[in-house]
């Protein structure tokens, strides 16, 4: 009779366990601090109700953006400063408990870090202003070393208020291993490879060519690996590659931004690869929706307004929810999102926080 009991015992603490990690997940935020923020939050929040509950913050300058590694237990962030004071930070981040700890920052010797990647054995920022990505080793406790280099984008887009001097906006790692990074100015994506016994990235050459004035800004890739999207900032399109080894090969190139407000924004893939999000800024701010085709290629099925400045967006593991990062309207917007036709619908049920600019989900799909 106690065995019996003390078994079923076990059997109710385990099964919560599972519920726990199927329904509710963490969510991390990162926020500009200009106006009073803490810098990152963490959040649990719920996806079956698409409701969210505070758990703690982290003061950290301008994490503008940041990524999770590999094992979830680090947090990469940016602390983005037009200066020479700008770093990339490694905290520590508890994925039962949702709290965070500093452990170390290293100058990202670029101005305006603004996307941090990682592959778990090195880190990357794109520096927007001093138009560079800078290469971290990561170290086994998951603290940075020093930058070991830089790489540079060049200027010459034909935009002369906004690709006068050299941006880079975006670098991440393809499916077989390459860096992709978006050069803002040279409307182009490059293509490079970590050398690690030394130490330097190897230069593949042009991974793909943008129409001059784009301004290349985000880049994703579909879940099987075959197919990127680029959504550009200046031409507010989204542009279909197929992928192969390094090179990327334009299929098609649709409009997102209809208001030609030039604030293309941030770009995602459902996670059953089904449909593809665009976010627009300055004008008509709102969420445009894309269905995949079996080819890759895009149709547009529809688009969502969204609150002032919708910087970055995250879909929910479970493709159920989708979240926006209202900057300038200092709120969070959880939109529920139906599976088969890729609409969204206002929940009501806005995150209220000073400024933010980044939302992702651990663990990160």
């Amino acid at each position: 009779m106690k065995l019996k009991s003390k078994l079923l015992s076990m059997a109710l603490a385990f099964v919560p366990v599972f519920g726990f990690a199927d329904s509710n997940i963490k969510m991390v935020v990162g926020t500009y601090t200009d106006a009073g923020s803490q810098g990152l939050y963490s959040f649990s929040f719920d996806q079956s109700t698409g409701t969210a509950s505070g758990i703690t913050s982290l003061k950290v300058d301008n994490p503008s953006y940041f990524t999770f590694s590999k094992d979830g237990r680090n947090i990469y962030a940016v602390s983005e400063k037009n200066n020479a004071t700008a770093v990339l930070n490694s905290i520590g981040y508890d994925p039962v408990n949702g709290t965070f700890a500093f452990k170390n920052s290293q100058l990202t010797h670029g101005a305006d870090p603004c996307y941090v990647a990682t592959d778990g054995k090195i880190a990357l920022t794109a520096n927007y202003s001093g138009g560079t990505i800078s290469v971290f080793p990561i170290l086994k406790n998951g603290t940075l070393g020093k930058s070991l280099l830089q790489v540079g984008s060049k200027k010459g887009g034909p935009d002369r208020s906004r690709q006068n001097t050299p941006h880079a906006h975006c670098a991440i790692f393809a499916p077989d291993g390459y860096i992709l990074t978006t050069d803002f100015s040279g409307d182009r994506i490059l293509c490079f490879s970590y050398n690690e016994r030394n130490k330097k990235l190897e230069d593949h050459g042009i991974a793909a060519h943008v129409k001059p004035g784009s301004g290349p800004r985000h880049l994703v890739f579909s879940p099987n690996g075959k197919y990127a999207y680029l959504m550009s900032e200046l031409s507010g399109k989204v542009t279909v590659y197929s992928y192969s080894d390094g090179k990327l090969k334009e299929l098609q190139t649709i409009a997102a931004d209809y208001a030609n407000a030039r604030g293309g924004a941030d770009i995602h893939v459902s996670p059953d690869g089904s449909f593809v999000y665009a976010s627009t800024r300055l004008k008509g701010d709102g969420i445009t929706i894309f269905r995949v085709n079996n080819n890759g290629t895009l149709t547009r099925v529809g688009a969502q307004r969204t609150g002032k400045h919708p910087r970055n967006f995250a879909i929910t593991p479970n493709g159920k929810f989708l979240l926006v990062a209202c900057r300038d309207d200092n709120s969070i917007q959880v939109y529920s999102r139906d599976k088969s036709t890729g609409l969204l619908q206002n929940t009501n049920q806005d995150i209220i926080l000073s400024h933010p600019v980044c939302v992702k989900f651990y663990p990160e799909k």
